[in-house]
């Protein structure tokens, strides 16, 4: 349940920063490229004092229903309802090196009901919503003069039953010519999953050790504190490590390519407790992973200006882990200026993968099985991603408020052949 959410929810930004991300392709035709060796420097350069550069809000609904969910061992409802709000601030100072600070403060903050949540107590008496909280900080100083770029950042997400503290480095370089850009990223995220396990393998007994202490014991054999409330519930690491590399070039005025590979490692406990699996004797137990993943996805991006009012961005992504995974995934948008100010961006994804080695549906697991879960996000499906962005941004700012300098509305529905389907609207208001 909780992994799908995660997971999903992410479509709400997905458009929005993929505009960040883009943000090189957008400006080709406007990029002078030269045929000397010597770097296209902007002479315009001047130092500048601290100042704010641009504010983005992003807010979002999301919902989606099926009846597959991994907390009742592959069978029943899997509805969710998101709200999600994000700030980002950033700020922005140089110097008379030609170096350029940038320094972004996210904040975002999620609110979620999720009906399967209920039955990790089979009485149906669990909580069924909770909250999230994650702050961001990035600081990346930008040498205009050689174009190249170097940050740090760090990142924090806390919610009921899992919190992760991240850090990563990224620094970019471009060619002489500005024709082409090199970029690398590596990540490390440090998780705690909070061992809340479903209610027949909650705590049910009770000793005094040697020193006098209350220890609760499961009937799995897990050792609980002193009563069953959250914070003495035992917790368990899990270790992400990321290697991201890019590669965009720059062939003529109106195409740009980019070349994309991530190489991913985890370590720790990779499964959810209060995820059920029932194997075929009627019997059933907690979801159960391999303690290490590697996961190797490769994509390519291809963006091309048909016309001045009309831009194709494309992606593919081939995927495969040490799970047994192997996916597809295509992706296309085509921003449409219908006037100087105002565009429709219609976009389409589609995904298929194959079924993990580790996975089988309700009661499809034997007792022998060494890993198991009944998990959806893990089975062989394919999906469907469709939907519409409407962007306003007129020079006099929406609305007539100049600090507003553009509004984006988009809205996508998502489907998957095992019956999963999703909708999700955001909002985002860009200020400088």
């Amino acid at each position: 349940m909780k992994r799908v959410y995660l997971s999903i929810i992410g479509f709400s930004l997905l458009c929005r920063l993929s505009v960040h991300a883009q943000s090189s392709v957008d400006t080709v035709p406007h990029r002078v490229i030269t045929s000397s060796n010597e770097p296209a420097v902007n002479t315009n350069y001047s130092p500048t004092t601290l100042h704010v550069d641009e504010i983005n809000l992003v807010s979002s609904y999301y919902w989606q229903n099926g009846d597959h969910s991994a907390v009742t061992g592959g069978i029943g409802t899997e509805k969710v309802t998101d709200i999600s709000n994000g700030i980002d601030l950033k700020l922005v100072w140089g110097n008379s090196n030609y170096k350029k600070n940038t320094l972004t403060a996210g904040l975002g903050y999620d609110h979620h009901t999720s009906a399967s949540a209920a039955f990790v107590n089979k009485s149906g008496a669990s909580r069924t919503g909770g909250d999230r909280l994650y702050p961001s900080l990035d600081w990346t100083v930008e040498n205009v003069k050689k174009g190249s770029s170097f940050g740090i950042g760090a990142y924090y997400s806390g919610e009921y039953n899992y919190n992760s503290r991240g850090a990563d480095l990224h620094f970019s370089q471009k060619t002489a010519d500005r024709s082409g850009e090199f970029s690398a990223k590596f990540q490390a995220y440090f998780d705690q999953v909070t061992l809340i396990y479903p209610s027949e393998f909650v705590p049910k007994s009770t000793t005094t050790n040697a020193g006098g202490t209350t220890v609760i014991t499961s009937a799995s054999g897990l050792t609980y504190g002193e009563n069953s409330h959250r914070r003495n519930i035992p917790s368990s690491p899990r270790n992400s490590y990321t290697a991201s590399f890019g590669y965009s070039q720059i062939v003529n005025s109106r195409l740009q390519v980019m070349f994309l590979v991530d190489a991913v490692a985890q370590n720790g406990y990779l499964s959810l407790p209060f995820h059920r699996v029932y194997f075929n004797t009627g019997k059933d137990t907690i979801e159960k992973l391999p303690a290490n993943r590697f996961k190797l996805p490769i994509g390519f991006r291809l963006n091309y200006f048909v016309a001045d009012n009309l831009i194709i961005r494309s992606y593919y992504r081939y995927y495969i882990d040490s799970w047994g995974i192997k996916s597809n995934t295509a992706y296309v948008e085509m921003p449409i200026k219908l006037t100087p100010f105002f565009s429709i961006s219609p976009f389409y994804r589609y995904y298929d993968q194959s079924a993990s080695r580790y996975f089988a549906p309700y009661e499809g697991h034997s007792v022998n099985d060494q890993y198991y879960t009944s998990n959806y996000e893990y089975s062989k499906f394919q999906s469907n991603f469709i939907g519409i962005g409407f962007r306003l941004a007129p020079p006099k700012g929406v609305f007539g408020w100049q600090n507003l300098h553009d509004l984006e509305l988009r809205y996508g529905h998502y489907t998957q052949t095992t019956d999963l389907v999703s909708s999700v609207v955001s909002l985002s208001l860009g200020f400088k």
